[in-house]
């Protein structure tokens, strides 16, 4: 017998996805509204330049199913951050 003792998600994170390597996590939280206030500080602080160079995508997953059965789902994709560059005009 199968029981399911959560039907709804049990939680949200943001996933930076590079075209050279492995996805990386970078944050975790509560709901959609929390990652999307936080991924962009985590993003900045977690990773260095020449992995901001690869990144491609940052996506928004949440966890569906029973907290031991369950997979992560992809809900959206979060803009990749930038960093402004400045041009040293003579």
């Amino acid at each position: 017998m199968l029981i399911q003792t959560e039907s709804r998600a049990q939680g949200w994170r943001a996933v930076v996805v590079f075209d050279d390597r492995p996805d990386a996590l970078i944050f975790v939280g509560r709901s959609s509204t929390h990652i999307r206030q936080e991924y962009v500080e985590a993003y900045n602080e977690l990773l260095d330049d020449e992995e901001r160079e690869h990144a491609t995508a940052i996506q928004l997953q949440q966890w569906s199913g029973a907290p031991d059965a369950g997979r992560w789902v992809l809900k959206n994709t979060l803009k990749v951050p930038t960093t402004a560059k400045l041009r040293l005009v003579a």
